[in-house]
């Protein structure tokens, strides 16, 4: 995955009928100006507000990465927090550009324990895809901003996220957010092969950097590998969806367009999508989609498997440990009681 420069605007082009409010006026009647809703008209505003040209000087800080116009407000501003705390010293590159997040080359500061951090920042949200969420939103807890669960005796927040209203979009948002966060964090723990998490702020993620000084990591969908290679990631990448199941994890959206790879070892990204094994009634198919398309690309670098007896397989391993689990956590419960009749015959 080549990085873009600043000389490669096309990525931002394509954005600036999104962000610039009068990029198709001119193409517009006037009757059809005048009829605008009322929502988009407040949505233009919001654009504008986030899209003002915003100057490094006015932020604080300067960058060798030069964004494109609609670009500069809503990345400097997501970057305050972590300048802000040592976290980062510059943007070098953009390493990867999509509708719903950027993904940047940052130098790290004296904070972050490596020269080089890599840090996801949002979309606005007004313009996010977000795609049909509610499937994996299912058996979710909605997180605050600080990562704890908001309760849902709190009336103010459900009645604002049952209505969607701005402020009940904004509480999704940061939910949204940072459950990724949390789940990077959960993951790592456990030695998955995810990104190291650093912070979190409102709209962005900081996390360790996979690639050089010249280059992000690849995705595994940009490489080809010899078959006694893929073989061994092949398995490598099952053993972390496993790893993820006894975390009570599923990624939801896995494929080799999430996997980067660098220097024969992968790491797993992005993860909004991520849903609860447990209490998602969709878990299971969404294993299973995932795991198929592991193997479509593992199938392409030589590597035959049977995607569908794979996740039975391994969704199989998963209830027994959880069965297990729950039958232990069961007898510790009765023990601290002393609910085993000892007590009884004592007496």
């Amino acid at each position: 995955m080549s990085d873009q420069t600043s000389s490669n605007r096309a990525p931002y082009e394509e954005y600036e009928q999104f962000y610039d409010p009068d990029w198709a006026e001119a193409a517009r009647s006037a009757n059809r100006r005048k009829s605008r809703p009322r929502l988009l008209r407040e949505t233009e505003a919001e654009v504008r507000r986030l899209t003002d040209e915003v100057s490094s000087q006015e932020i604080g800080f300067k960058t060798s990465y030069q964004p494109a116009r609609f670009e500069a407000g809503w990345l400097l501003n997501s970057l305050i927090p972590f300048y802000d705390l040592d976290l980062i010293r510059d943007v070098l590159a953009i390493v990867k550009g999509g509708k719903e997040a950027n993904v940047y080359r940052c130098a790290g500061g004296p904070a972050a324990g490596d020269p080089l951090v890599a840090v996801k920042v949002y979309r606005p949200r007004q313009f996010r895809n977000l795609r049909n969420d509610r499937m994996y939103r299912e058996g979710r807890e909605v997180l605050s901003a600080d990562g704890h669960v908001v309760k849902k005796t709190d009336h103010r927040v459900m009645r604002a996220l049952g209505k969607k209203t701005a402020f009940g979009v904004q509480v999704a948002h940061t939910s949204w957010l940072m459950y990724e966060y949390t789940t990077l964090q959960h993951l790592h723990a456990t030695g998955a092969a995810v990104p190291r998490p650093i912070a979190v702020a409102e709209n962005a993620i900081l996390m360790g950097y996979v690639g050089d000084a010249q280059r992000a990591a690849p995705t595994l969908h940009e490489v080809r590998l010899p078959l006694a290679e893929a073989r061994t990631l092949f398995e490598e990448v099952l053993h972390n969806i496993e790893v993820m199941l006894a975390a009570d994890q599923v990624h939801g959206d896995l494929s080799a367009y999430n996997i980067l790879y660098w220097e024969g070892k992968i790491t797993i990204i992005d993860f909004p999508q991520v849903t609860s094994a447990i209490g998602n009634t969709h878990a299971r198919a969404i294993l299973t989609r995932d795991i198929q398309r592991v193997c479509d690309y593992f199938a392409l670098q030589g590597v035959a498997s049977q995607p569908r007896a794979i996740a039975d397989h391994l969704w199989q391993r998963f209830q027994a440990r959880s069965e297990k689990e729950v039958l232990a956590d069961l007898s510790r419960t009765l023990a601290a009681l002393n609910i085993d009749g000892d007590e009884d015959e004592d007496e």
